[in-house]
C-alpha cells in the first residue's frame, strides 16, 4: 500500500466520525495548548528574573560593614565602622575587577516648592554608574570632581523625580536634603522593582563626601559595590577580597572578619536555576493532559477496530498484508494526534500571548517549546496507536469475515 492511499484512507475513515474524532482530538489539543501556555510563563518569568538580577549586577561583589561583639551580645551586619574609602582603592587593583564603589546609606525627607518626599540618599563615586549597569535618563552623572569638593549635587531617580516635579524636567533645579541645597544634575532611567520587591527608582544619589561629611558626619563607608569580569572571576576573587581586607584591617590569624562578602554571581546562579526547574516543572505538570489525550485516542481506536473487524477481513482477503493494515490504523492515530498538536500549537501561541496582554505575567513563546510540544503529541499518537494497530492486524482473516 503507498502512503498517499494509506493517508487517504486513514483521513475518510476519520471524516465517517468527524464528531467523535474531534472530540478524541481534544485532549491533545489542550495537553499541546497547556504545555506551551506553561511552559512560555516559566520561560517569562525566568528571562524576568535574570534581567533584574542583571540589572543589580550579577557578577559583581558587594562588601558591607560586619558586626562586633560587646559584652556577648553581636550587634548585627553594618555595625563596625572599619571600611574605609582607602579599601576600595585597594581592591581596585586586584586582576579580575573592572570597577569599585564605596557606598554610604542613609534615609531623609527631600523637599522641593511645596512638594516632599521620604526616600534614600547613597553617596557614590562616579564608577557607581558601571558597577550597577544603570544608565541615564537624563542630564549628567556624577563627576571624580564632585567627590573631591564635595558639592551639593544629586541624580534623582525616577521615582523621586515624579514625586517632587510631575512632568516637569528637574534637571538644573534645587531641592533640599536635610536642609541642605542640592541642585540635581540628572535622573536615572526607570529599572522597577528589585527581586526582592523594593523600588529601585525611589533613591537619590549624591557624592560620597557629601554624604559623608553634610549628611552623616562619619568618615567610614558602609559597603563598596566591586564590578568584575564575570561570574567566574567574581567566585575567585572572594578569597582575594577577604585577604587584602584582612591585611588592610589588621586582623590576626583565627580573629573573625569584620566584614561580610556577597557574591551576586551565586546568587544569580542559584536563582536562574530555580526559575528554570519551575519552567519544567510547569510543563510537566500541563504534560500530563498529552497523556490523558493519548489514552483517549488508543480506546478510540480499539473501538474503531471492533466496528471495522469486517472491513479488515475483508482487505486481508482482497490481498491486504498485515503491515498494509497496520500502517492504515496507525496513520489514523497520527493524523489524530497530529491534527491536535497543530490546533493545539494555534491555541497555546494566541492564549500565551493573550494571556501576556490581560495580565501582568511576563511571557515569552519559545520555538523549542512550541516544537517540543509538537513533537511529543505526535509521539503521543505513535504510542497509543500502536496496540489497536497491531490488534487490528493480528486478526485473522475467516475470523474478520465471519465477525458480526
Amino acid at each position: 500500500m503507498y502512503w498517499g492511499t494509506a493517508l487517504q484512507l486513514a483521513i475518510r475513515a476519520l471524516w465517517r466520525n468527524k464528531t467523535r474524532a474531534m472530540l478524541t482530538a481534544l485532549g491533545v489539543i489542550i495537553g499541546v495548548a497547556s504545555v506551551i501556555a506553561m511552559v512560555a510563563v516559566g520561560t517569562g518569568a525566568q528571562a524576568r528574573i535574570a534581567a533584574q538580577l542583571e540589572s543589580m549586577g550579577s557578577s559583581s561583589l558587594t562588601v558591607r560593614a560586619g558586626s562586633v561583639t560587646r559584652g556577648g551580645v553581636r550587634t548585627g551586619v553594618g555595625t563596625v565602622s572599619t571600611l574605609v574609602y582607602e579599601d576600595a582603592l585597594a581592591l581596585a587593583d586586584l586582576p579580575g575587577v573592572v570597577a569599585v564603589s564605596p557606598n554610604v546609606r542613609t534615609s531623609q525627607q527631600v523637599r522641593y516648592g511645596g512638594a516632599n518626599w521620604g526616600t534614600s540618599i547613597e553617596g557614590v563615586t562616579p564608577d557607581w554608574l558601571s558597577v550597577r549597569s544603570w544608565t541615564l535618563e537624563e542630564g549628567e552623572f556624577l563627576s571624580e570632581r564632585h567627590v573631591v569638593a564635595a558639592d551639593h549635587v544629586c541624580v534623582l531617580g525616577r521615582t523621586v523625580a515624579r514625586e517632587l516635579f510631575g512632568v516637569v524636567s528637574p534637571v538644573g533645579h534645587t531641592i533640599l536634603v536635610k536642609g541642605l541645597a542640592c541642585r540635581v544634575l540628572g535622573v536615572l532611567a526607570p529599572k522597577g522593582a528589585s527581586a526582592w520587591g523594593t523600588d529601585q527608582d525611589d533613591s537619590i544619589v549624591m557624592p560620597l563626601t557629601t554624604v559623608q561629611r553634610k549628611l552623616l558626619g562619619i568618615t567610614y563607608i558602609h559597603g563598596i559595590e566591586i564590578e568584575t569580569t564575570g561570574a567566574p572571576a567574581a567566585s575567585r576573587l572572594e578569597d582575594e577580597v577577604a585577604r587584602v581586607l584582612r591585611q588592610r584591617h589588621r586582623l590576626q590569624p583565627g580573629q573573625e572578619d569584620d566584614f561580610r562578602i556577597y557574591n551576586r554571581a551565586e546568587l544569580a546562579a542559584a536563582t536562574s536555576e530555580s526559575a528554570r526547574v519551575f519552567t519544567w516543572l510547569l510543563g510537566s505538570i500541563a504534560s500530563v493532559s498529552l497523556l490523558v489525550g493519548g489514552i483517549g485516542i488508543m480506546n478510540i481506536m480499539l473501538v474503531s477496530v471492533t466496528e471495522r473487524t469486517r472491513e479488515i477481513g475483508i482487505r486481508m482477503a482482497l490481498g491486504a498484508r498485515r503491515r498494509d493494515i497496520l500502517w492504515q490504523f496507525l496513520l489514523e492515530s497520527l493524523v489524530l494526534s497530529g491534527a491536535g498538536g497543530v490546533i493545539g500549537v494555534l491555541l497555546g501561541v494566541g492564549g500565551g500571548l493573550l494571556l501576556g496582554e490581560v495580565s501582568q505575567f511576563s511571557i515569552r513563546i519559545t520555538p523549542w517549546s512550541v516544537a517540543l510540544a509538537f513533537a511529543f503529541a505526535v509521539l503521543v499518537g505513535v504510542f497509543f496507536g500502536m496496540h489497536p494497530a497491531r490488534k487490528a492486524a493480528r486478526l485473522r482473516p475467516i475470523e474478520a469475515l465471519r465477525y458480526e
